[in-house]
């Protein structure tokens, strides 16, 4: 399974988590809003999952392909999203560039939320998105903030760590790309995730967190406002490829 070491070919936990997501719509859209606007053209999502980014590209009839490295949620994509193309694709595969030879140089936007932390050899998966991309093509990058919140949940999610503003910015190459913008996200996140993962020692996320969650989103957008986006539970970089 190339790099991806503890890969496990059925993530109980993950789809547990990831239905419980999707009960936050407002929330999905939110993370939906922060980016798309770096998606132009042809783009690829690396690790749909059951689509809770997805629906929201595909809902504004953008041009996206659809990509997980399990046949548990591909099979999920496929249904749920006949139009789409859904490819069998790990990041850090052995020979990747034999494997995806024909999607190389093809892209104009690649996007990852909520997947390098779960790669071992998180420099290799931006290597290989980065070669996915037309020149002038766009990466955006989302993952889990502060190693200090590290708890129950990312043992449970197979994270291999959480990342500060810099660290992210440190796994990408210093040549042939260049940065657009890198920000903090959802600040009041910080304190539900501290609290349930870290204080009540929870490994699933409660559905019903996330519905509440749902409601107070438009109060949680507020906050990232005000804290201008300098600290919050999770990191995103957009860069541009030469």
């Amino acid at each position: 399974m190339g790099n991806q070491d503890n890969f496990k070919e059925f993530d109980f936990e993950g789809e547990e988590n990831l239905r419980a997501i999707a009960e936050a719509d407002k929330f999905n859209e939110w993370m939906y809003q922060q980016v798309v606007p770096h998606c132009t053209g042809k783009i690829l999502e690396i690790g749909s999952g059951i689509g809770n980014i997805s629906y929201f590209f595909d809902r504004d009839e953008m041009d996206i392909d659809l990509s997980d490295i399990r046949e548990q949620y591909r099979s999920y994509l496929k249904k749920s999203f006949e139009k789409r193309a859904v490819l069998d694709m790990d990041i850090v595969a052995d020979g990747f560039i034999d494997l995806h030879g024909d999607k190389l140089g093809t892209y104009d936007a690649v996007f990852a939320l909520n997947v390098v932390e779960h790669i071992k050899d998180d420099k290799l998966a931006i290597e290989n998105m980065i070669k996915l991309l037309k020149p002038g093509g766009k990466i955006i990058i989302l993952v889990p903030a502060y190693q200090w919140l590290y708890n129950g949940f990312d043992v449970a999610l197979e994270h291999f760590k959480r990342y500060t503003k810099s660290r992210l910015l440190g796994i990408f190459p210093t040549r042939g790309v260049k940065l657009i913008r890198s920000w903090y996200f959802n600040f009041a996140g910080i304190f539900g995730w501290f609290l349930v993962g870290s204080v009540m020692k929870k490994k699933l996320i409660p559905e019903s967190n996330m519905k509440l969650y749902n409601v107070l989103t438009p109060i949680f957008k507020i906050a990232d406002k005000v804290v201008l986006n300098k600290m919050g539970l999770s990191v995103i970089a957009v860069y541009q490829k030469d």
